[in-house]
Protein backbone atom coordinates (compact mmCIF):
# COMPACT_ATOMS: atom_id res chain seq x y z
CA UNK A 1 0.00 0.00 0.00
CA UNK A 2 1.31 3.13 -1.20
CA UNK A 3 1.20 6.66 -3.58
CA UNK A 4 2.97 6.53 -7.08
CA UNK A 5 3.45 9.39 -9.54
CA UNK A 6 4.84 10.22 -12.07
CA UNK A 7 5.29 12.21 -15.71
CA UNK A 8 5.58 11.35 -19.20
CA UNK A 9 6.74 14.44 -21.09
CA UNK A 10 5.75 15.32 -25.00
CA UNK A 11 7.81 17.74 -26.08
CA UNK A 12 11.19 16.64 -26.23
CA UNK A 13 12.34 17.48 -22.88
CA UNK A 14 13.84 15.77 -20.22
CA UNK A 15 10.79 14.47 -17.31
CA UNK A 16 10.28 17.13 -14.44
CA UNK A 17 11.86 15.16 -11.86
CA UNK A 18 11.97 18.13 -9.54
CA UNK A 19 7.94 18.15 -9.81
CA UNK A 20 7.58 14.53 -9.78
CA UNK A 21 9.30 14.68 -6.45
CA UNK A 22 7.38 17.20 -5.49
CA UNK A 23 4.13 14.87 -5.95
CA UNK A 24 5.60 12.12 -4.17
CA UNK A 25 6.37 13.99 -0.76
CA UNK A 26 2.69 14.91 -0.78
CA UNK A 27 1.92 11.30 -0.36
CA UNK A 28 4.43 11.21 2.41
CA UNK A 29 1.59 9.87 4.79
CA UNK A 30 0.14 6.85 2.20
CA UNK A 31 4.09 6.00 2.40
CA UNK A 32 5.91 6.60 5.72
CA UNK A 33 8.37 3.36 5.27
CA UNK A 34 10.32 4.72 1.89
CA UNK A 35 10.77 6.83 -0.62
CA UNK A 36 12.04 6.57 -4.68
CA UNK A 37 12.41 8.61 -7.97
CA UNK A 38 13.78 7.09 -11.12
CA UNK A 39 14.56 8.74 -14.11
CA UNK A 40 14.26 7.92 -17.71
CA UNK A 41 14.73 10.58 -20.32
CA UNK A 42 11.05 11.32 -20.75
CA UNK A 43 9.35 9.41 -18.22
CA UNK A 44 9.80 9.50 -14.48
CA UNK A 45 8.37 8.05 -11.62
CA UNK A 46 7.70 8.30 -7.94
CA UNK A 47 6.69 6.27 -5.23
CA UNK A 48 6.25 6.46 -1.33
CA UNK A 49 5.75 2.97 0.46
CA UNK A 50 4.61 1.30 3.20
CA UNK A 51 5.97 -1.63 3.92
CA UNK A 52 3.17 -4.30 4.12
CA UNK A 53 5.22 -7.45 2.01
CA UNK A 54 8.61 -8.10 1.97
CA UNK A 55 9.86 -5.57 4.32
CA UNK A 56 13.34 -5.77 3.37
CA UNK A 57 14.83 -2.52 1.17
CA UNK A 58 14.50 -5.36 -2.02
CA UNK A 59 10.93 -4.71 -2.57
CA UNK A 60 11.24 -0.72 -2.73
CA UNK A 61 9.87 1.36 -5.40
CA UNK A 62 10.24 2.28 -8.09
CA UNK A 63 11.11 -1.20 -9.55
CA UNK A 64 12.92 -2.39 -11.99
CA UNK A 65 14.15 -4.94 -14.00
CA UNK A 66 16.81 -4.05 -16.72
CA UNK A 67 16.80 -7.55 -18.17
CA UNK A 68 12.95 -6.77 -19.17
CA UNK A 69 13.25 -3.30 -19.60
CA UNK A 70 10.31 -2.72 -17.51
CA UNK A 71 9.94 -0.06 -14.17
CA UNK A 72 6.80 -0.59 -12.60
CA UNK A 73 5.10 1.82 -9.63
CA UNK A 74 2.42 -0.18 -7.75
CA UNK A 75 0.06 0.75 -4.76
CA UNK A 76 -1.81 -2.17 -3.22
CA UNK A 77 -1.95 -5.71 -2.87
CA UNK A 78 -2.03 -8.87 -5.11
CA UNK A 79 -3.40 -11.12 -3.13
CA UNK A 80 -2.83 -14.11 -5.56
CA UNK A 81 1.04 -13.36 -5.37
CA UNK A 82 2.25 -16.61 -4.40
CA UNK A 83 0.72 -18.26 -6.50
CA UNK A 84 1.59 -16.14 -9.83
CA UNK A 85 4.95 -15.80 -8.54
CA UNK A 86 5.09 -19.47 -8.53
CA UNK A 87 3.65 -19.86 -11.93
CA UNK A 88 5.99 -17.21 -13.59
CA UNK A 89 9.23 -19.04 -12.16
CA UNK A 90 7.94 -21.96 -13.74
CA UNK A 91 7.90 -20.11 -16.62
CA UNK A 92 11.72 -19.29 -16.17
CA UNK A 93 11.88 -15.69 -14.38
CA UNK A 94 14.25 -15.07 -11.87
CA UNK A 95 13.07 -13.33 -8.79
CA UNK A 96 15.03 -11.01 -6.35
CA UNK A 97 12.25 -10.01 -4.07
CA UNK A 98 9.29 -11.32 -2.92
CA UNK A 99 7.09 -8.77 -3.00
CA UNK A 100 4.15 -8.40 -5.20
CA UNK A 101 5.23 -5.59 -7.15
CA UNK A 102 7.87 -7.82 -8.76
CA UNK A 103 5.36 -10.07 -9.59
CA UNK A 104 3.69 -7.51 -10.95
CA UNK A 105 5.97 -6.39 -13.15
CA UNK A 106 6.38 -9.66 -14.33
CA UNK A 107 3.38 -10.51 -14.74
CA UNK A 108 3.20 -7.44 -17.19
CA UNK A 109 6.16 -9.00 -19.06
CA UNK A 110 4.69 -12.26 -19.68
CA UNK A 111 1.02 -11.86 -20.41
CA UNK A 112 1.28 -8.12 -21.20
CA UNK A 113 -2.05 -5.14 -20.21
CA UNK A 114 -4.39 -8.16 -19.55
CA UNK A 115 -2.16 -9.31 -16.71
CA UNK A 116 -4.95 -7.70 -14.85
CA UNK A 117 -7.19 -10.52 -15.06
CA UNK A 118 -4.92 -12.78 -13.26
CA UNK A 119 -4.63 -10.56 -10.06
CA UNK A 120 -6.69 -11.15 -7.22
CA UNK A 121 -6.29 -7.72 -5.32
CA UNK A 122 -6.44 -4.01 -5.06
CA UNK A 123 -4.26 -2.04 -7.10
CA UNK A 124 -3.35 1.19 -9.45
CA UNK A 125 0.14 0.77 -11.15
CA UNK A 126 2.22 2.50 -13.81
CA UNK A 127 4.84 0.37 -16.05
CA UNK A 128 7.48 2.37 -18.14
CA UNK A 129 8.27 0.30 -21.14
CA UNK A 130 11.86 1.36 -22.07
CA UNK A 131 12.34 0.10 -25.24
CA UNK A 132 8.83 1.26 -26.55
CA UNK A 133 8.74 4.76 -24.50
CA UNK A 134 4.80 3.27 -23.49
CA UNK A 135 3.52 4.09 -20.36
CA UNK A 136 0.83 1.94 -18.96
CA UNK A 137 -1.98 2.50 -16.19
CA UNK A 138 -4.42 0.56 -14.75
CA UNK A 139 -6.78 0.41 -12.02
CA UNK A 140 -8.47 -2.67 -9.84
CA UNK A 141 -11.89 -3.62 -11.03
CA UNK A 142 -13.41 -2.16 -8.13
CA UNK A 143 -11.33 0.93 -8.07
CA UNK A 144 -10.43 0.42 -4.34
CA UNK A 145 -7.44 1.70 -5.60
CA UNK A 146 -7.30 5.43 -7.10
CA UNK A 147 -5.20 7.05 -9.97
CA UNK A 148 -5.47 10.77 -11.16
CA UNK A 149 -4.21 12.10 -14.03
CA UNK A 150 -3.92 15.55 -15.60
CA UNK A 151 -2.39 16.76 -18.64
CA UNK A 152 -1.35 19.48 -21.11
CA UNK A 153 0.34 19.89 -24.55
CA UNK A 154 3.70 19.20 -22.81
CA UNK A 155 3.38 16.33 -20.67
CA UNK A 156 0.77 14.03 -18.90
CA UNK A 157 1.28 13.18 -15.08
CA UNK A 158 -0.45 10.87 -12.58
CA UNK A 159 -0.49 10.31 -8.86
CA UNK A 160 -2.67 8.34 -6.41
CA UNK A 161 -3.88 11.62 -5.08
CA UNK A 162 -5.45 14.88 -6.49
CA UNK A 163 -3.62 17.12 -4.19
CA UNK A 164 -0.34 15.60 -5.22
CA UNK A 165 -0.95 16.73 -8.47
CA UNK A 166 -1.80 19.94 -7.68
CA UNK A 167 1.40 20.07 -5.58
CA UNK A 168 3.47 19.31 -8.90
CA UNK A 169 2.43 22.36 -10.58
CA UNK A 170 0.27 23.70 -13.74
CA UNK A 171 -3.04 22.42 -12.90
CA UNK A 172 -5.88 23.81 -14.27
CA UNK A 173 -8.33 24.71 -11.02
CA UNK A 174 -11.66 25.73 -12.61
CA UNK A 175 -14.44 24.00 -10.98
CA UNK A 176 -15.77 21.28 -13.60
CA UNK A 177 -19.87 22.02 -13.69
CA UNK A 178 -20.69 18.53 -14.44
CA UNK A 179 -18.98 17.34 -11.75
CA UNK A 180 -20.58 20.29 -9.32
CA UNK A 181 -24.03 18.84 -10.67
CA UNK A 182 -22.87 15.44 -10.04
CA UNK A 183 -21.45 16.26 -6.46
CA UNK A 184 -24.77 18.45 -5.41
CA UNK A 185 -26.92 15.62 -6.94
CA UNK A 186 -25.42 11.93 -5.56
CA UNK A 187 -24.13 13.59 -2.23
CA UNK A 188 -20.39 14.44 -3.52
CA UNK A 189 -20.23 11.21 -5.32
CA UNK A 190 -18.77 12.72 -8.86
CA UNK A 191 -17.96 9.47 -11.10
CA UNK A 192 -15.17 9.15 -13.01
CA UNK A 193 -13.57 10.39 -15.76
CA UNK A 194 -14.00 13.67 -13.89
CA UNK A 195 -13.35 15.96 -10.62
CA UNK A 196 -14.40 18.56 -9.02
CA UNK A 197 -11.68 20.41 -10.82
CA UNK A 198 -11.70 20.75 -14.84
CA UNK A 199 -7.66 20.10 -14.97
CA UNK A 200 -8.01 16.68 -13.10
CA UNK A 201 -9.64 13.17 -14.45
CA UNK A 202 -9.52 10.21 -12.73
CA UNK A 203 -8.51 6.75 -13.89
CA UNK A 204 -11.75 4.56 -13.96
CA UNK A 205 -11.69 1.44 -12.47
CA UNK A 206 -11.01 -2.04 -14.65
CA UNK A 207 -9.42 0.56 -17.29
CA UNK A 208 -5.93 -0.27 -18.88
CA UNK A 209 -5.01 2.92 -20.39
CA UNK A 210 -1.40 3.27 -22.92
CA UNK A 211 -0.21 5.69 -23.24
CA UNK A 212 2.34 6.06 -26.44
CA UNK A 213 5.37 8.53 -26.21
CA UNK A 214 3.21 11.22 -28.50
CA UNK A 215 0.61 11.34 -25.92
CA UNK A 216 -1.72 9.17 -27.42
CA UNK A 217 -3.79 6.94 -25.61
CA UNK A 218 -5.97 3.79 -25.71
CA UNK A 219 -8.62 2.57 -22.77
CA UNK A 220 -9.58 -1.13 -22.32
CA UNK A 221 -12.46 -1.94 -20.06
CA UNK A 222 -11.26 -5.51 -18.66
CA UNK A 223 -14.27 -6.17 -16.30
CA UNK A 224 -17.87 -5.43 -15.88
CA UNK A 225 -19.90 -7.48 -13.99
CA UNK A 226 -23.44 -8.17 -15.59
CA UNK A 227 -26.42 -8.62 -13.32
CA UNK A 228 -28.15 -11.45 -15.13
CA UNK A 229 -28.97 -14.93 -14.28
CA UNK A 230 -27.00 -17.85 -15.03
CA UNK A 231 -28.34 -20.77 -16.78
CA UNK A 232 -26.52 -23.06 -14.51
CA UNK A 233 -27.80 -21.19 -10.95
CA UNK A 234 -31.25 -21.59 -12.21
CA UNK A 235 -31.92 -24.71 -9.96
CA UNK A 236 -30.12 -22.85 -6.92
CA UNK A 237 -32.28 -22.95 -3.74
CA UNK A 238 -32.05 -20.27 -0.98
CA UNK A 239 -29.96 -22.97 0.66
CA UNK A 240 -27.63 -22.87 -2.62
CA UNK A 241 -27.15 -19.44 -2.61
CA UNK A 242 -26.30 -19.00 1.18
CA UNK A 243 -23.60 -21.79 0.42
CA UNK A 244 -21.90 -20.22 -2.10
CA UNK A 245 -21.76 -16.80 -1.41
CA UNK A 246 -20.64 -18.48 1.97
CA UNK A 247 -17.80 -20.22 0.15
CA UNK A 248 -16.98 -17.47 -1.85
CA UNK A 249 -16.76 -15.01 1.26
CA UNK A 250 -14.25 -17.73 3.01
CA UNK A 251 -11.88 -17.49 0.16
CA UNK A 252 -12.13 -13.25 0.31
CA UNK A 253 -11.36 -13.12 3.63
CA UNK A 254 -8.52 -15.87 3.52
CA UNK A 255 -7.12 -14.13 0.60
CA UNK A 256 -6.91 -10.51 2.85
CA UNK A 257 -4.85 -11.77 5.38
CA UNK A 258 -1.88 -12.09 2.89
CA UNK A 259 0.84 -9.78 4.73
CA UNK A 260 3.81 -10.22 6.67
CA UNK A 261 3.02 -7.86 9.37
CA UNK A 262 -0.26 -8.17 11.94
CA UNK A 263 -3.89 -7.77 10.37
CA UNK A 264 -6.48 -6.53 12.46
CA UNK A 265 -10.60 -5.44 11.71
CA UNK A 266 -12.27 -2.61 11.89
CA UNK A 267 -15.24 -3.58 14.20
CA UNK A 268 -18.21 -1.39 13.90
CA UNK A 269 -21.05 -3.96 15.47
CA UNK A 270 -22.81 -3.90 12.27
CA UNK A 271 -23.44 -7.44 10.58
CA UNK A 272 -20.97 -6.68 7.53
CA UNK A 273 -17.52 -5.97 9.95
CA UNK A 274 -19.06 -8.70 12.42
CA UNK A 275 -18.87 -11.80 10.04
CA UNK A 276 -15.27 -10.66 9.08
CA UNK A 277 -14.48 -11.37 12.85
CA UNK A 278 -16.52 -14.70 12.20
CA UNK A 279 -14.64 -15.38 9.38
CA UNK A 280 -11.63 -15.30 10.87
CA UNK A 281 -11.92 -17.00 14.26
CA UNK A 282 -13.96 -20.00 11.73
CA UNK A 283 -10.60 -19.98 9.81
CA UNK A 284 -8.57 -19.98 13.47
CA UNK A 285 -7.49 -16.65 13.83
CA UNK A 286 -5.72 -16.02 17.28
CA UNK A 287 -4.72 -12.75 19.02
CA UNK A 288 -7.23 -10.80 16.46
CA UNK A 289 -7.02 -6.92 17.00
CA UNK A 290 -10.45 -5.78 16.62
CA UNK A 291 -11.03 -1.44 17.03
CA UNK A 292 -14.32 0.70 17.56
CA UNK A 293 -14.70 3.76 17.60
CA UNK A 294 -17.39 6.12 18.86
CA UNK A 295 -18.30 9.72 19.81
CA UNK A 296 -20.28 12.46 22.35
CA UNK A 297 -23.94 12.30 22.09
CA UNK A 298 -25.20 15.19 20.56
CA UNK A 299 -29.36 16.36 20.09
CA UNK A 300 -29.97 13.27 21.76
CA UNK A 301 -28.23 11.37 19.09
CA UNK A 302 -26.13 8.65 20.26
CA UNK A 303 -22.58 8.80 19.49
CA UNK A 304 -21.56 5.35 19.28
CA UNK A 305 -22.80 1.40 18.84
CA UNK A 306 -20.49 -0.17 21.32
CA UNK A 307 -23.28 -2.28 22.64
CA UNK A 308 -23.04 -4.16 19.19
CA UNK A 309 -19.01 -4.30 19.00
CA UNK A 310 -18.68 -5.23 22.30
CA UNK A 311 -21.08 -8.32 21.87
CA UNK A 312 -18.80 -9.37 19.00
CA UNK A 313 -15.45 -8.78 20.47
CA UNK A 314 -16.40 -10.52 23.58
CA UNK A 315 -18.13 -13.44 21.35
CA UNK A 316 -14.60 -14.45 19.80
CA UNK A 317 -12.48 -13.31 22.36
CA UNK A 318 -10.95 -10.43 20.33
CA UNK A 319 -8.15 -8.31 21.69
CA UNK A 320 -10.75 -4.76 21.33
CA UNK A 321 -10.17 -1.33 21.60
CA UNK A 322 -12.86 0.65 21.80
CA UNK A 323 -12.24 4.09 21.13
CA UNK A 324 -13.90 6.71 22.82
CA UNK A 325 -13.44 10.42 20.56
CA UNK A 326 -13.53 13.19 23.57
CA UNK A 327 -15.34 16.44 21.97
CA UNK A 328 -12.30 18.27 21.90
CA UNK A 329 -10.79 16.35 19.45
CA UNK A 330 -13.86 16.31 16.87
CA UNK A 331 -13.12 19.77 15.61
CA UNK A 332 -9.37 19.58 14.89
CA UNK A 333 -10.04 15.93 13.40
CA UNK A 334 -12.44 17.77 10.57
CA UNK A 335 -9.90 20.35 9.12
CA UNK A 336 -7.47 17.13 8.88
CA UNK A 337 -9.75 15.04 7.83
CA UNK A 338 -10.43 17.43 4.54
CA UNK A 339 -6.93 17.92 4.49
CA UNK A 340 -6.42 14.11 3.59
CA UNK A 341 -9.08 13.65 0.93
CA UNK A 342 -8.48 13.82 -2.84
CA UNK A 343 -12.07 14.82 -3.80
CA UNK A 344 -14.17 16.44 -1.69
CA UNK A 345 -16.64 13.93 0.80
CA UNK A 346 -19.27 15.44 2.76
CA UNK A 347 -19.98 11.92 4.58
CA UNK A 348 -18.76 12.72 8.31
CA UNK A 349 -18.08 9.49 8.18
CA UNK A 350 -14.66 10.80 6.72
CA UNK A 351 -14.24 12.26 10.22
CA UNK A 352 -15.19 8.99 12.38
CA UNK A 353 -12.53 6.83 9.80
CA UNK A 354 -9.85 9.75 9.99
CA UNK A 355 -9.64 9.76 13.93
CA UNK A 356 -10.04 6.17 14.02
CA UNK A 357 -7.34 5.58 11.88
CA UNK A 358 -4.95 7.24 13.38
CA UNK A 359 -6.01 5.42 16.21
CA UNK A 360 -5.61 2.11 14.64
CA UNK A 361 -2.35 2.74 12.97
CA UNK A 362 -0.46 2.81 16.44
CA UNK A 363 -1.32 -1.01 16.74
CA UNK A 364 -1.74 -2.67 13.12
CA UNK A 365 -0.89 -1.61 9.97
CA UNK A 366 -3.19 -3.80 7.90
CA UNK A 367 -7.08 -4.20 8.67
CA UNK A 368 -10.04 -5.70 7.13
CA UNK A 369 -13.18 -3.25 6.74
CA UNK A 370 -16.74 -3.85 5.89
CA UNK A 371 -17.70 -1.42 3.09
CA UNK A 372 -19.32 -2.62 -0.10
CA UNK A 373 -21.76 -5.31 1.72
CA UNK A 374 -24.56 -2.76 1.28
CA UNK A 375 -24.07 -1.84 -2.41
CA UNK A 376 -22.75 -5.36 -3.14
CA UNK A 377 -25.76 -7.07 -1.31
CA UNK A 378 -28.77 -5.09 -1.19
CA UNK A 379 -28.51 -3.68 2.01
CA UNK A 380 -29.78 -0.13 1.85
CA UNK A 381 -33.15 1.20 2.40
CA UNK A 382 -33.92 2.40 -1.36
CA UNK A 383 -33.59 -1.27 -2.68
CA UNK A 384 -36.90 -2.52 -1.77
CA UNK A 385 -39.14 0.53 -3.08
CA UNK A 386 -37.35 -0.45 -6.35
CA UNK A 387 -38.59 -4.26 -6.57
CA UNK A 388 -42.22 -3.21 -7.79
CA UNK A 389 -41.21 -0.59 -10.23
CA UNK A 390 -41.73 -0.63 -14.32
CA UNK A 391 -38.88 -0.48 -16.16
CA UNK A 392 -39.87 2.65 -17.90
CA UNK A 393 -40.17 4.49 -14.46
CA UNK A 394 -36.92 3.07 -13.20
CA UNK A 395 -34.70 6.18 -13.57
CA UNK A 396 -37.76 8.52 -11.73
CA UNK A 397 -37.56 5.81 -8.72
CA UNK A 398 -33.64 6.06 -8.00
CA UNK A 399 -33.28 9.52 -8.30
CA UNK A 400 -36.36 9.47 -6.52
CA UNK A 401 -34.97 7.45 -3.47
CA UNK A 402 -31.11 7.94 -4.04
CA UNK A 403 -30.28 11.57 -5.23
CA UNK A 404 -29.51 14.63 -2.81
CA UNK A 405 -32.01 17.02 -4.69
CA UNK A 406 -33.32 17.72 -8.12
CA UNK A 407 -31.91 19.63 -11.20
CA UNK A 408 -34.06 22.62 -10.13
CA UNK A 409 -33.26 22.21 -6.78
CA UNK A 410 -29.43 23.02 -7.67
CA UNK A 411 -29.97 25.87 -10.13
CA UNK A 412 -31.66 27.35 -7.04
CA UNK A 413 -28.24 26.86 -4.45
CA UNK A 414 -25.22 27.32 -7.13
CA UNK A 415 -24.65 30.97 -8.64
CA UNK A 416 -25.96 31.26 -11.99
CA UNK A 417 -22.28 31.08 -14.05
CA UNK A 418 -22.52 27.69 -12.00
CA UNK A 419 -25.52 26.43 -13.22
CA UNK A 420 -25.84 24.00 -15.87
CA UNK A 421 -28.88 24.05 -18.51
CA UNK A 422 -29.16 20.13 -19.20
CA UNK A 423 -29.46 17.68 -16.01
CA UNK A 424 -26.36 15.95 -16.17
CA UNK A 425 -26.51 13.78 -13.26
CA UNK A 426 -30.26 12.41 -14.55
CA UNK A 427 -28.48 11.68 -18.05
CA UNK A 428 -25.70 9.59 -16.62
CA UNK A 429 -28.02 7.76 -14.87
CA UNK A 430 -29.86 7.15 -17.89
CA UNK A 431 -27.47 6.16 -19.24
CA UNK A 432 -26.74 3.37 -16.80
CA UNK A 433 -30.05 2.09 -16.69
CA UNK A 434 -30.10 1.55 -20.59
CA UNK A 435 -26.89 -0.35 -20.63
CA UNK A 436 -27.12 -4.17 -21.91
CA UNK A 437 -27.77 -6.32 -18.58
CA UNK A 438 -29.17 -5.80 -15.24
CA UNK A 439 -32.68 -7.70 -15.92
CA UNK A 440 -34.23 -6.25 -13.57
CA UNK A 441 -34.56 -2.42 -11.85
CA UNK A 442 -32.90 -3.71 -8.74
CA UNK A 443 -30.25 -4.97 -10.42
CA UNK A 444 -29.60 -1.98 -12.69
CA UNK A 445 -29.87 0.01 -9.49
CA UNK A 446 -26.86 -2.31 -7.81
CA UNK A 447 -24.68 -2.18 -10.61
CA UNK A 448 -24.71 1.63 -10.63
CA UNK A 449 -24.33 1.83 -6.98
CA UNK A 450 -21.61 -1.43 -6.65
CA UNK A 451 -19.30 -0.42 -10.16
CA UNK A 452 -19.96 4.01 -9.83
CA UNK A 453 -21.37 5.42 -6.21
CA UNK A 454 -19.72 2.86 -4.75
CA UNK A 455 -16.05 3.60 -5.61
CA UNK A 456 -16.56 7.14 -5.40
CA UNK A 457 -17.68 7.40 -1.83
CA UNK A 458 -16.99 4.34 1.01
CA UNK A 459 -14.19 2.72 -1.22
CA UNK A 460 -12.61 6.25 -1.94
CA UNK A 461 -13.66 7.37 1.74
CA UNK A 462 -11.81 4.17 3.51
CA UNK A 463 -8.69 4.81 1.35
CA UNK A 464 -8.34 8.41 1.62
CA UNK A 465 -8.63 8.12 5.99
CA UNK A 466 -7.06 5.29 6.73
CA UNK A 467 -3.71 6.10 4.21
CA UNK A 468 -3.87 9.41 6.03
CA UNK A 469 -2.65 7.27 9.15
CA UNK A 470 -0.45 5.18 6.95
CA UNK A 471 -2.84 1.96 7.33
CA UNK A 472 -4.22 -0.29 4.89
CA UNK A 473 -7.62 -1.26 4.62
CA UNK A 474 -8.41 -4.20 2.89
CA UNK A 475 -12.76 -5.15 1.46
CA UNK A 476 -13.57 -8.92 1.34
CA UNK A 477 -16.70 -7.82 0.32
CA UNK A 478 -15.50 -6.36 -3.03
CA UNK A 479 -13.52 -9.23 -3.76
CA UNK A 480 -14.36 -9.55 -7.66
CA UNK A 481 -15.37 -13.39 -7.39
CA UNK A 482 -17.36 -12.41 -4.54
CA UNK A 483 -18.63 -9.48 -6.49
CA UNK A 484 -19.60 -11.56 -9.51
CA UNK A 485 -21.32 -14.09 -7.98
CA UNK A 486 -23.56 -11.78 -5.97
CA UNK A 487 -24.59 -10.10 -9.08
CA UNK A 488 -25.86 -13.44 -10.76
CA UNK A 489 -27.96 -13.67 -7.18
CA UNK A 490 -31.67 -13.08 -8.04
CA UNK A 491 -32.87 -9.68 -6.17
CA UNK A 492 -35.17 -11.61 -4.59
CA UNK A 493 -32.17 -13.44 -2.38
CA UNK A 494 -30.37 -9.99 -1.40
CA UNK A 495 -33.69 -7.71 -0.67
CA UNK A 496 -34.72 -10.97 2.04
CA UNK A 497 -35.33 -10.26 5.50
CA UNK A 498 -34.83 -6.49 5.03
CA UNK A 499 -31.80 -6.45 2.79
CA UNK A 500 -28.92 -8.75 2.66
CA UNK A 501 -30.65 -11.28 3.32
CA UNK A 502 -28.19 -14.07 1.84
CA UNK A 503 -25.22 -12.65 4.08
CA UNK A 504 -27.73 -13.23 6.91
CA UNK A 505 -28.05 -16.69 6.10
CA UNK A 506 -24.70 -17.19 6.04
CA UNK A 507 -24.63 -15.38 9.81
CA UNK A 508 -26.99 -17.15 11.56
CA UNK A 509 -24.32 -20.16 12.16
CA UNK A 510 -21.78 -17.57 12.96
CA UNK A 511 -22.75 -14.78 15.10
CA UNK A 512 -25.08 -13.63 18.03
CA UNK A 513 -28.93 -13.06 16.81
CA UNK A 514 -28.74 -9.87 18.72
CA UNK A 515 -26.27 -8.61 15.70
CA UNK A 516 -27.83 -10.04 13.28
CA UNK A 517 -31.35 -8.71 13.40
CA UNK A 518 -30.39 -5.30 14.72
CA UNK A 519 -31.69 -2.15 12.93
CA UNK A 520 -28.85 -0.70 10.37
CA UNK A 521 -26.65 1.38 11.80
CA UNK A 522 -23.89 3.55 10.54
CA UNK A 523 -20.77 5.83 11.53
CA UNK A 524 -22.25 8.47 13.79
CA UNK A 525 -21.14 11.88 14.28
CA UNK A 526 -23.83 13.42 15.93
CA UNK A 527 -21.78 16.90 16.36
CA UNK A 528 -21.59 17.01 12.70
CA UNK A 529 -24.90 16.08 11.49
CA UNK A 530 -26.25 18.49 14.16
CA UNK A 531 -24.20 21.90 13.60
CA UNK A 532 -23.78 24.17 16.57
CA UNK A 533 -21.26 26.26 18.49
CA UNK A 534 -17.41 25.63 17.34
CA UNK A 535 -18.84 23.02 14.06
CA UNK A 536 -21.24 26.13 13.14
CA UNK A 537 -18.68 28.81 13.21
CA UNK A 538 -16.38 26.73 11.24
CA UNK A 539 -18.66 26.31 8.58
CA UNK A 540 -20.06 29.95 8.55
CA UNK A 541 -15.99 30.92 8.29
CA UNK A 542 -15.80 28.52 5.51
CA UNK A 543 -18.70 30.04 3.61
CA UNK A 544 -17.82 33.38 4.27
CA UNK A 545 -13.92 33.15 3.98
CA UNK A 546 -12.99 36.09 0.99
CA UNK A 547 -11.78 32.81 -1.39
CA UNK A 548 -15.68 32.17 -0.90
CA UNK A 549 -16.38 35.59 -1.69
CA UNK A 550 -14.42 35.59 -5.15
CA UNK A 551 -15.50 32.15 -6.14
CA UNK A 552 -19.08 32.85 -5.68
CA UNK A 553 -20.13 29.35 -6.02
CA UNK A 554 -23.55 29.58 -3.89
CA UNK A 555 -26.53 32.06 -4.20
CA UNK A 556 -25.80 34.47 -1.06
CA UNK A 557 -29.62 34.20 -1.09
CA UNK A 558 -29.84 30.21 -0.45
CA UNK A 559 -26.20 30.98 2.05
CA UNK A 560 -28.22 32.91 4.30
CA UNK A 561 -31.40 30.68 4.47
CA UNK A 562 -28.65 27.54 5.69
CA UNK A 563 -27.19 29.82 8.38
CA UNK A 564 -30.05 31.21 9.99
CA UNK A 565 -31.67 27.67 10.07
CA UNK A 566 -28.43 25.13 9.77
CA UNK A 567 -30.46 22.00 10.64
CA UNK A 568 -33.45 22.46 9.43
CA UNK A 569 -31.97 21.72 5.72
CA UNK A 570 -31.25 18.57 4.42
CA UNK A 571 -31.38 16.75 1.53
CA UNK A 572 -33.66 13.92 0.43
CA UNK A 573 -31.34 11.35 2.03
CA UNK A 574 -30.88 13.28 5.34
CA UNK A 575 -27.43 14.91 4.89
CA UNK A 576 -26.96 18.41 6.04
CA UNK A 577 -27.48 20.77 2.78
CA UNK A 578 -25.27 23.62 4.79
CA UNK A 579 -22.80 20.95 5.80
CA UNK A 580 -22.41 19.64 2.22
CA UNK A 581 -22.01 23.47 0.89
CA UNK A 582 -19.41 24.20 3.54
CA UNK A 583 -17.51 20.86 2.86
CA UNK A 584 -16.72 21.82 -0.75
CA UNK A 585 -15.21 24.94 0.23
CA UNK A 586 -13.45 23.90 3.45
CA UNK A 587 -11.72 21.70 0.95
CA UNK A 588 -11.25 23.84 -2.22
CA UNK A 589 -9.80 26.31 0.58
CA UNK A 590 -7.63 23.70 2.37
CA UNK A 591 -5.87 22.88 -0.89
CA UNK A 592 -5.46 26.66 -1.94
CA UNK A 593 -8.00 26.68 -4.65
Amino acid sequence: MCGLSGELRLDGRPADVAAVARMTAAMQRRGPDGVGVHAAGPVALGHRRLKIIDLSERGAQPMSDAELGLTVVFNGCIYNYRELRDELAAAGYRFFSTSDTEVVLKAYHRWGTRCVDRFAGMFAFAVHERDSGRVVLARDRLGIKPLYVTADAHRIRFASTLPALLAGGGVDTDIDLVALHHYLSFHAVVPPPRTILTGVRKLPQATIRVIEPDGTSTDEVYWRPDFTRQAEQASWTPADWRDAVGERLRTAVRRRMVADVPVGVLLSGGLDSSMIVALLAEAGQADLATFSVGFEAAAGESGDEFHYSDIVAKHFGTDHHQIMVPGEALLPAVDAAVEAMSEPMVSHDCVAFYLLSQEVSRHVTVVQSGQGADEVFAGYSWYPPLAGVARDQAVDAYLGVFSDRSHADIAAVVAPGYALETDASRGFVQGHFAAPGAETVVDAALRIDSTIMLVDDPVKRVDNMTMAAGLEARTPFLDHELVELAAACPPERKLAAGGKGVLKDISRALLPAEVIDRPKGYFPVPAIRHLSGPFLDRVTSALSDPAAQRRGLFRPDWVKTMLAAPNDNRTRLGANALWQAALLEMWLQTHGI
